[in-house]
């Protein structure tokens, strides 16, 4: 676009002064100063290279060029207020939804306490939420089909922005009656890694971890049940099928009654960090970002530090 095009603010100053017929009573209607209104008239004709207004005692009028100017400045102007207003109505749009994707654990035990707190600061916002595994989670943020996802593991997925948002620890529970119960010295990595346990499916965030923590003492042996339920995993657990590894999140009602223990595994981290996340390159807005800002907020197990940083 040419230099010599003015900006909307001198073009909506010229049109002022065309229906006012005055530089002064323009001036005042914009809330600006006169010698200000004057002054930028002035800059916009040394801008253009011609007289765009004839000034009298009497006030202003537009000179023959300034009133074509003028014509083609209010076309300029409602084209601005009409792309203005498209964009708030888009806006408002946006706003009305926030569509989220959350992996099993986070959508059961967090995201509940988080959308409590989103409908008291926008109880306008409709709320969808997707629960799956954190690789599919991912993937329906990369294909643009949720604005928010959250997953676990220890790593953040490719083509993605995130945060973290809380923690969370992996524990090994097995019914009051599983040998394992009355170990009060805990297993051995290995013993954890030789025995078939009942896990997650392949792709969970849960299942990440733990192979990630194993690999280092022989790599996990193949699983006894792959299940793709927290509940059942509880479930297995329970009714004494062998050791469930689980978020602590999910059985702290359970390990509170007692209907399972939890075995302490030594020297092994089986913590893990939860993210938020978003396509790279863009930044959370609106409900996203609002339900974001809460969710570090109000989280029961809050990120180590404090504020948590993108990662």
């Amino acid at each position: 676009m040419s230099h010599r095009v003015p900006d909307l603010a001198a073009l909506e100053l010229l049109l002022a002064v065309v229906r006012l017929g005055s530089v002064g009573r323009a001036a005042v209607e914009l809330g600006v100063t006169q010698p200000a209104a004057s002054a930028r008239i002035r800059s916009m004709e040394r801008q253009l290279g011609m007289a765009l207004l004839e000034r009298s005692p009497r006030g202003s009028r537009p000179t023959e060029a300034g009133a074509l100017v003028a014509e083609w400045a209010q076309q300029v102007v409602d084209a601005a207020h009409a792309l203005d207003a498209g964009v708030g109505a888009l806006r408002e749009g946006r706003d009305a939804r926030l569509r989220l994707a959350a992996s099993l654990t986070v959508a059961e035990y967090l995201v509940p306490g988080w959308l409590v707190a989103l409908q008291e600061a926008r109880p306008d916002t409709a709320v969808t939420l997707r629960a799956a595994n954190s690789t599919a989670v991912a993937e329906l943020v990369r294909a643009g089909e949720a604005d928010l996802g959250f997953v676990e593991g220890t790593r953040k997925p490719s083509g993605l922005s995130g945060a973290v948002v809380a923690t969370d620890r992996l524990v090994v529970v097995v019914a009051p009656g599983h040998p394992w119960a009355r170990r009060r010295s805990g297993i051995t990595p290995e013993e954890l890694a030789t025995t078939p346990l009942i896990l997650r499916e392949e792709g969970s965030g849960t299942r990440e971890v733990l192979d990630r923590a194993l690999a280092a003492h022989g790599g996990a042996a193949p699983p006894m049940f792959q299940l793709a339920s927290t509940t059942a995993l509880k479930g297995s657990a329970v009714s004494g099928a062998g050791p469930v590894v689980v978020s602590e999140l999910a059985v702290a009602d359970e390990l509170a009654r007692g209907r399972l223990v939890d075995v302490p595994v030594r020297e092994l981290d089986l913590s893990r960090p939860l993210r938020a996340v978003w396509p790279a390159g863009t930044r959370p807005a609106g409900p996203a970002r609002d339900l974001l800002s809460l969710c570090r907020g109000t989280s029961s197990t809050p990120a180590a530090g404090s504020a948590p940083n993108p990662v």
